[in-house]
Order: C-alpha cells, then structure tokens, then sequence
C-alpha cells in the first residue's frame, strides 16, 4: 500500500534533504469557512495511491485529489496530466513542508513504506493540515504518540486508514457483537495474509518496516478487536518461515493468540508465505462470519441462522476517505482516529516481544 521502488530509491535519495526541515509558519486556516470538500494531497505515489485512493477520490463527494508528493519527477508528470494538478500543488520530499503555504491542500494522505509514517504525519500536522495515515499507524507506541501529540498540539485531526471499519458488513458484525444478537461472544478466529512472491522488497526489510505483522497483521488484530468490543490483556505468539533466504530480518508468519477480559480468546494468523482471508465469530447462539473480510473487491459472510452478509458499495476508499471529510467538515469525531491506531501498535510490541521471548506477555 505505500511508495515501492524504483520510486523508493530516489525517495530514500531526496528523504536526507526534508528530514531536517522546519515547516513554514502557516498562511492559512486548515479549513476555508463554507468549503464543501476537502482538498487532499497523497504523498507516495507507489500501487495504493495510484490503483486505489487516486480513482476513488475522483468518486467522493466531500474531498478531491489536490495535490501529490513524490520523489519521482516521471510520475509527478504523469500524475499531473491525468488529474489537471497544478505546478504549485506538486511536490517533492525536500520541499514537502511548504505545503503549509498552500491553501488548496487541506488534509495530507500518508502512502508511504511504514518506518516513515510517524516523520511526515508529523510534518504535516506541523504544516496545520489534517492527516490521514495508512495503517499500520507507525511502528512503535513511541511514534503513535508523538504523532497524536502533533496532530492535537496544532489543532488538527488524525485519522489511520481502517477502511474496513467504514464497510458496511464488518460494521453489521461489529454491532453483532455490541448488541449481543448471537449472544456473547466466545472465540473469534481472524486470518489475513497473501504470497508475497518478490524478493528484495521493502517489506522484507526490518528498517523500511516490512514483516507480515505490521502489513497484513493488524487486518487480524482490529479484526480481534472490534468483534469483541474489547482491549485484549494478554498475548502468546510465534514466528514462522518456509523461506528464511527471504526472510531473514522480518517475519514471514506470525500466530498469535489474544486473552481478552471477559475471557474471549481470538486465534489470529497473518502471512507473506500463504494466501487467507476470513473471520469468524463463535457466540453462545451461534456465530457469524466473513470470508473474505478485507478485500479489496468486496466482502462476504453469513451467520448461523443463514443471514447473508453480502451489502456493496462501490469504493471502500472513497467510502472511507468520505467519510472522515464529512466528519471534519462537521467537526465530528472521526470514526477511526489516531488513538486506535495507537492501540493497536501497542498490541504489535506486545506480539514481538512474546515472539521473541516464547513467553505469554500481558499487555
């Protein structure tokens, strides 16, 4: 979902030269009194922006693409003839924080590889624009932090890209569970993971913040969460690889199983060597469940009693990112802020920490 190479070579090239910068003092208010929709500049324009959030923007009806940020003059150009984006609303990463001068940008869109979330959701709040971030939210509980700190120090909202939180049939399971209609909840058993067949990618690379739990892991975690209403207490997990030539700095699998307090146990699963994809809810009156419940093209389940879970929309991005538009708009609070985000990294810590100690660790 974020910048991939050879973009990110010569992202990794200009980054020495942002790194180090001050943004400039703000020109302008976040948001201009009586604007109808928000103007959102993606930064990393690796496969996620391009195939996903870029079409989808074009869909929404309370943001529009405004603006880009990427290390690639190629692309920048190319993005600027398909989209009619202006000279002054391009950027690359050295000149990222005069952003803060542009008025037409009112929330940055952070699509970049996970070790650099946390550093550009920062200089954008510093910049006093609204940040949305991809998931995982950065990579340690420290970062999560510091991100929400700059965000609420300049008054500015935080929103990590859940979208399935936004979907209408996790949001069925998830009022499943709130409501009790299969009674309470007992077990749930969560699966995310695909076969990553490249090599030499940013997600094998400890530094970039590869490995299969922060990609595909947290898909499993949230799962655990939401359908429980819960915040778990405990963690047991593993490490797993078939391919250790490969996946010699990051995780390849990962098992982990979840204690929650009222004594739900979640079973979850995450992997770059084996393609899965479901969720499932065991209740004291029967279970519900989805399969596949993060696609991308649309999610399916039933529940015991044979109620289909088949509700379309036709963008979760666009539904997603409209969604935290209209909340801004409004002044709301966001479905999916950076206090999630920040729970579930602490979870993350957690899983590593019983991986690599072998020991059951309380969170």
């Amino acid at each position: 979902m974020k910048e991939h190479a050879p973009a990110r070579r010569k992202f990794i090239k200009q980054l020495a030269l942002g790194a180090g910068a001050l943004a400039l003092p703000r020109l302008s208010a976040v948001c201009r009194p009586g604007k109808e929709r928000l103007g959102v500049a993606l930064v990393g324009l690796g496969y996620y922006s391009t195939h996903l959030l870029a079409p989808a923007l074009q869909r929404t009806q309370y943001c529009s693409l405004a603006g880009i940020v990427t290390g690639t003059p190629t692309k920048a150009e190319l993005w600027k003839r398909q989209y009619a984006i202006p000279d002054q609303n391009i950027y690359d990463y050295s000149s990222f924080d005069r952003i803060a001068n542009n008025a037409d940008i009112d929330v940055v869109y952070i699509v970049l590889p996970n070790s650099l979330h946390a550093e550009y959701a920062i200089r954008a709040a510093n910049a006093g624009k609204h940040v949305w971030c991809e998931k995982p939210m950065a990579l340690t509980v420290k970062d999560c932090e510091a991100m929400i700190k700059a965000c609420r120090d300049n008054k500015v909202s935080l929103a990590i890209g859940y979208r399935m939180q936004h979907e209408p049939n996790t949001q069925t399971v998830i009022r499943y569970g709130k409501e009790r209609t299969y009674g309470q909840v007992k077990s749930i058993s969560a699966a995310a993971g695909f076969y990553e067949s490249r090599t030499g990618h940013w997600r094998q690379q400890k530094a970039m913040g590869g490995g299969a739990m922060h990609d595909m892991g947290v898909y499993s975690l949230q799962a655990a969460r939401y359908c429980s209403g819960e915040e778990p207490m405990a963690v047991t997990a593993q490490h797993l690889t078939t391919r250790p030539e490969i996946y010699r700095e990051v995780d390849e699998t990962t098992t982990f199983e979840l204690e929650f307090p009222s004594a739900i146990l979640a079973h979850c699963k995450t992997s770059f060597g084996m393609t899965m994809n479901s969720l499932r809810v065991n209740c004291e009156k029967g279970w519900y469940q989805l399969e596949p419940f993060q696609t991308y093209s649309g999610i399916q389940g039933i529940t015991s009693d044979g109620r289909p879970l088949n509700a379309t929309i036709d963008s979760q991005q666009a539904k997603q990112m409209d969604d935290d538009a209209l909340a801004i708009l409004e002044g709301r609070p966001l479905l999916v802020p950076g206090e999630e985000g920040l729970r579930d990294i602490r979870v993350v810590e957690a899983v590593f920490e019983s991986a690599r100690t072998g020991r059951r660790v309380v969170i």
